[in-house]
């Protein structure tokens, strides 16, 4: 039989590192891209460790030259693949409007929407092709509601909802399925990035409370992938216990 091939974006830390590892134990062969060789190259020893086949890819999705290059120049052997898991994205900042740095704006878009757009241009044409493929994008509670201070970040986050909608119809008649996952709270390296590197400001996010893993999303992405192929668990929205709206957060487990 044939190997089933995952192709898993962002994999060098968090959600994306998770993720492989699920689906590898699914059975699935793994492509995974990130811009950080050496974490890609970490995670290929663990996967292969376990008896996984896996293949990296060091890229950054904003730039669509790269990902051509890479993308097409897969190995024969590796170039169907059978799940997309359009995982890379990146908070950057948390001002208001009116104090926004145009870097950082441009940042969430290149790497929230258009890398995950640049990616599935790739994959996508093969799917269709074959009549057959699952698709994974990533999004977040941020993609359901706007909070204060949030404004670019929602709108990517919203922008991925939608893509991830559109995709769906799109892609009716060729039997694909595509699945919208949106966490709230998990603690990964999420927050560090969104503070430029402030550990106290990151970690502060987390305390008081009992927040997703990276583990915890992982497994309901394996889990919607693993369903029967007439299956497809549409739009999917996580969050931990403690959470009931991307603003209302019960913080007294002190």
């Amino acid at each position: 039989m044939e190997k089933k091939i995952a192709l898993v974006t962002g994999a060098t830390s968090g959600i994306g590192w998770a993720t492989a590892i699920s689906l590898a134990k699914l059975g699935f062969a793994i492509i995974a891209t990130g811009r950080r060789k050496e974490r890609l190259e970490q995670l290929k020893k663990e996967l292969e460790k376990d008896g996984s086949e896996a293949l990296i890819l060091a890229f950054d999705v904003r730039d669509k030259n790269e990902v051509k290059k890479s993308l097409s120049a897969l190995p024969t052997s590796w170039k169907e693949v059978d799940v997309l898991i359009n995982n890379a994205g990146n908070a950057h900042g948390m001002d208001p409007i009116d104090k926004g740095s145009l870097e950082d704006w441009d940042a969430m878009i290149d790497i929230n929407v258009k890398g995950l757009l640049y990616v599935s241009k790739e994959i996508i044409p093969g799917m269709v092709e074959r009549k057959a493929g699952t698709i994974v994008n990533v999004g977040s509670i941020a993609g359901k509601e706007v909070y204060p201070n949030g404004n670019v970040y929602c709108a990517s986050k919203h922008a991925v909802d939608a893509i991830t909608n559109g995709m769906r119809q799109d892609l009716n008649p060729h039997g694909i399925r595509v699945t919208g996952v949106h966490p709230g709270l998990v603690e990964t390296e999420f927050s560090l990035v969104r503070f430029k590197g402030d550990e106290e400001r990151s970690s502060s996010v987390y305390k008081g409370f009992l927040p997703l893993t990276a583990e915890d999303i992982a497994d309901t992405i394996a889990f919607a992938v693993s369903r029967p192929a007439h299956v497809v668990l549409a739009d999917i929205i996580m969050l931990p216990t403690a959470q009931a709206s991307a603003t209302i957060v019960n913080k007294t487990n002190q």
